[in-house]
């Protein structure tokens, strides 16, 4: 009957996730779908275009550089202007660019006649002041009126496809006169190569929008779902004993808590670690490549990689690696939280404790964060306090999480922190205490002060783990964390560890004795 009941309790909760998240999961894929292929797409499409107009203007420059050098020695007499042009031209009529290397230059001049064309040679030689493309653009006369007008500038038309004459497809070049000898030269980029880079990213990009929403929907319907069932099952035990109302809500908290971690941490750790991996073979690859392109702008002078300078580039990749690792460790580091919070089982306490020890080193591990915070800093040790088992670690972790917040609860550099170590013979315990002269915590702040994801320095990167780890971790020990404080009046925080007995009854009777 039992069993019955139960599974029709689930049923009925199951069949009410629809209803909790056809919503949230509809405009999630709705603003999804608007941001990925009306605003994302089209701006990818728009920067792809201008890239390659870019492109085609700074190879158009190459090309009358050429031509610039050839009318130079015309100008110094090594050569006739017939061999000067000659020259150039067959220069540019070699030159290819591309993936198929079939992109090329042609040169026509003022008239317009042409001078050269790789794919059009019966063009050379004749009038094509009437030549047009099939729209019946005379795209020729097109480029004498950029020239005379801009002196370069960029025309639409429509050409063959590079040396197919038989497909004709829309394009766009780039022209600019040659004053000297009353060319122009130009060369251009095809629409259709860039709709199908266009085709290729909306592919991919398709592709991983759907997977990450239906991670999204199956996660939500998971949540959802053990949300619904954690909450009736709660229902029911309130049912039975109201006393321990509190416990359940805790214990229901961290079963959704360590259903979502166990669900998502590892598929983020991969990727991360993947990105951070890369991220330092990328700095490798830069660092031994740094040398052949110095060596090259050394000899052939500066050169631009897209809409920047070497040199620009230099300054700024060292940069840029380091944001990504930096914001890739944080990730990652996020995630190893995550995961010492949800596990089930309290890490092995093999170590013989000396509380001074871990004090000395976890407060030389933020030494330099004190020294930035106060400059008035103060440790006070107990003498010999009795060891204890426990993870040396896992409480080094626990005094520098504390030693960090005091330091940020600090207004200026004068306001005092104070670290101490005793002993309470009275309770059989050995405690650290962290006071500072901060802010202080509000008594609405102090109720929720341990509660996973909890943090009032969310603009500054908190993640609101730090004092829930550091619970666990004493918790996990025996131990106890307890705060005092005033608003404005600072904060003190005494993280309690029980001794064994048998230390515990002599120092009670090592006290008794002096007295």
């Amino acid at each position: 009957m039992k069993e019955g009941k139960h599974q029709k309790d689930e049923d009925r909760l199951t069949g009410r996730v629809p209803l909790r998240i056809i919503l949230p999961v509809s405009l999630t894929v709705i603003l999804f779908g608007i941001t990925i292929f009306l605003l994302l797409l089209p701006l990818i499409e728009e920067k792809l275009l201008d890239g390659k107009r870019e492109m085609i203007r700074e190879l158009t420059e190459s090309s009358w550089s050429i031509l610039a050098a050839h009318a130079q020695k015309e100008k110094n007499g090594l050569l006739t202007r017939e061999q000067a042009q000659a020259s150039a031209i067959e220069n540019l009529r070699r030159l290819r660019y591309g993936p198929e290397l079939k992109d090329y230059f042609w040169i026509n001049d003022m008239h317009p006649r042409a001078i050269m064309h790789p794919y059009r040679p019966d063009l050379e030689g004749k009038d094509i002041s009437n030549f047009t493309d099939p729209n019946g653009k005379r795209l020729f006369v097109e480029f004498v009126k950029i020239v005379r007008t801009q002196k370069a500038g960029y025309v639409d038309y429509e050409w063959q496809w590079k040396d197919d004459p038989n497909r004709i497809v829309p394009k766009i070049s780039y022209v600019k006169g040659f004053e000297p000898w009353g060319w122009i030269v130009g060369t251009g980029i095809y629409v259709e190569d860039v709709r199908t880079e266009i085709a290729s990213i909306n592919r991919k990009l398709t592709l991983v929008c759907l997977g990450i929403l239906a991670v999204v929907v199956a996660l939500s319907v998971y949540v959802v779902r053990r949300g619904l069932i954690a909450e009736q099952q709660k229902k029911q035990a309130e049912e039975k004993a109201r006393r321990r109302q509190d416990q359940l809500f805790r214990a229901s908290k961290m079963v959704s808590l360590g259903t979502l971690v166990s669900g998502v941490a590892h598929e983020i750790n991969n990727p991360v670690t993947s990105a951070l991996l890369n991220t330092q073979t990328l700095r490798k690859v830069w660092d031994a490549v740094l040398p052949v392109l110095d060596e090259r702008t050394h000899s052939n002078g500066e050169f631009k990689v897209g809409a920047m300078t070497y040199t620009e580039i230099r300054q700024r990749m060292p940069m840029l690696l380091s944001h990504i690792e930096n914001g890739t460790r944080r990730v990652r580091d996020i995630v190893t939280d995550l995961k010492d919070f949800a596990r089930e089982t309290p890490a092995e306490r093999s170590d013989d404790i000396d509380l001074n020890e871990v004090v000395v080193k976890a407060v030389g591990l933020v030494s330099n964060l004190i020294q930035k915070s106060t400059s008035n800093f103060s440790v006070d040790y107990k003498p010999d306090p009795p060891v204890f088992k426990g993870s040396a670690q896992r409480i080094e972790q626990v005094v520098i999480n504390l030693v960090m917040n005091a330091c940020q609860a600090l207004t200026d550099s004068d306001r005092a922190i104070g670290v101490r170590t005793g002993l309470d013979p009275v309770k059989g315990c050995v405690f650290v205490e962290v006071a500072d002269e901060g802010i202080g915590i509000p008594p609405e702040v102090m109720q929720q002060i341990k509660d996973p994801f909890f943090t009032t320095k969310r603009d500054a990167g908190g993640t609101g783990l730090g004092l829930a780890i550091s619970d666990r971790i004493v918790r996990d020990h025996e131990g106890e964390m307890a705060f005092s404080s005033n608003r404005g009046g600072g904060t003190t925080v005494r993280v309690s560890f029980p001794i064994p007995a048998d230390v515990g009854r002599q120092t009670r009777r090592d006290q008794l004795s002096i007295r």
